[in-house]
């Protein structure tokens, strides 16, 4: 078998996981073409920087973590299609600067991408122009200028950390206005995530593909630089951000913005001694079993601040299965009281709490008034206050308050705000009363 297809055939096996059948192919190429495996990209690509299908999709929208290996993918991208037949792309940086040092001149960038592959460029760093040996040429702009976009005709695109352009509306659309040569038009837009109108408008355009992935899928990135920032931003929204590459959206008029739940937040190593410990239950409607989940939420209170201790939430199970949760949450914590709404079968709330063990004392029932937004409004308040924490990171219960907001609509990720709600029902007990024992609990 010849050594080319040795390569093919690892390649394919790392794409579909079959590492003994890569390991098998590697090891029968001799030590130079070992070498060429390992240089190239489609070996160790991970899904997320691999080519869409052809699918008629004219922007390729990728966002990734750092480190995820953007910068090479398209990199990779822009090389070939320059390198199939002759055409115009535009190179789109933050600023041109950027553009030379990262798209162009980085590690990753498309001249080092070219040298591994064997073939030289002509860089004139003055005009800003690559040229590869057919005549194929990619020209620099900046998302400062997006006036610098108005002519120029371009049969493809590379947009890099488009959150970063200062003007990302007027450059688009000024690229996409030009973006008209050759038979099928492209961009590819390589960013981190950041909360902005245009990232909202290209996801929900049907002519977008999306991909991305994190940063601890480039297996090039030091296994103890992933382990530093894991430790210190995990599950924070910087975290979840920057190294998940999520796109973190919040309804506008938020009454929990992410920037607010971010300086809400402390280490559970530092917290105080708790004078009250309570489990908010927002149960599934009916108290029945299905898709809905069933919010369960621990909070304290030290003197006057309250703490977000716990996110136990479990989704769709029975109800002996959430009632079992609940204990658990109430042992666990040693809370000296369980609030539950009963809106929905409030008798059969208390019963399956019973059932499970839960001594009928402890459960308090609490019946809806006002809606849940109006009810979390002034726990809200206690937030933004400097009064009320998270002791921790909770992503899920994090993504459903962001959801709420001022005058009542709920636009978080799920259908209803169960976590939200609990949340609110175990402070809201917090706020009414002090407790009446000593039960102090150091966590």
């Amino acid at each position: 078998m010849r050594p080319i297809d040795n390569i093919r055939l690892a390649v394919e096996a790392l794409a579909r996981g079959d590492l003994v059948m890569a390991f098998r192919m590697i090891m029968r190429l001799s030590p130079h073409d070992q070498l060429q495996f390992d240089a190239l990209f489609e070996a160790w690509a991970s899904n997320g920087q691999r080519v869409p299908g052809e699918n008629g999709w004219r922007t390729w929208l990728m966002i990734a973590g750092r480190g995820f290996g953007k910068t090479r993918a398209g990199a990779e991208w822009v090389f070939r299609l320059g390198l199939a037949k002759r055409c115009r792309i535009a190179l789109v940086g933050a600023t041109i600067d950027e553009a030379r040092r990262i798209m162009v001149e980085g590690t990753s960038g498309i001249l080092a991408v070219a040298t591994n592959a064997g073939v030289t460029l002509k860089w004139e760093p003055s005009q800003r122009k690559l040229t590869w040996p057919n005549g194929s040429s990619a020209t620099l702009f900046s998302g400062e200028d997006g006036d610098g976009l108005r002519g120029p005709e371009h049969d493809f695109a590379w947009c890099d950390e488009l959150a970063k352009w200062h003007d990302p509306e007027g450059t688009w659309d000024n690229l996409q206005m030009g973006l008209r040569r050759g038979s099928r038009p492209r961009a590819l837009v390589t960013t981190t995530p950041k909360p902005m109108p245009l990232l909202t408008r290209l996801r929900a355009d049907p002519r977008t593909v999306e991909s991305g992935g994190r940063s601890d899928e480039n297996v090039s990135l030091p296994g103890r630089f992933l382990a530093v920032m894991k430790a210190t931003y995990g599950g924070t929204r910087l975290g979840r951000q920057e190294l998940n590459g999520e796109l973190l959206d919040e309804a506008e008029g938020s009454l929990w913005p992410r920037a607010m739940i971010e300086r809400c937040r402390v280490k559970i190593g530092r917290l105080p001694v708790m004078e009250r410990i309570v489990v908010g239950v927002d149960p599934p409607a009916g108290a029945g079993a299905g898709s809905d989940a069933c919010g369960i939420v621990v909070a304290g209170r030290a003197g006057d601040n309250f703490y977000v201790l716990a996110d136990a939430t479990i989704q769709g199970a029975s109800p002996e299965k959430w009632a079992a949760a609940v204990r658990a949450a109430t042992a666990t914590w040693r809370a000296d009281r369980i609030v539950a709404e009963a809106n929905n079968g409030g008798a059969m709330v208390a019963s399956v709490l019973r059932a499970a063990g839960v001594e009928p004392g402890m459960v308090k029932l609490v019946h809806a008034s006002k809606g849940k937004v109006a009810r979390a409004e002034p726990i809200a308040v206690r937030f933004e206050a400097g009064a009320a924490w998270f002791a921790g990171a909770f992503p899920a219960l994090e993504d459903e308050l962001s959801g709420l907001q001022m005058g009542g609509g709920y636009e978080g990720p799920t259908r209803s705000p169960d976590r939200a709600d609990a949340m609110v029902w175990a402070m809201t007990e917090l706020a009414g009363s002090r407790g009446s024992g000593p039960r102090v609990w150091r966590v």
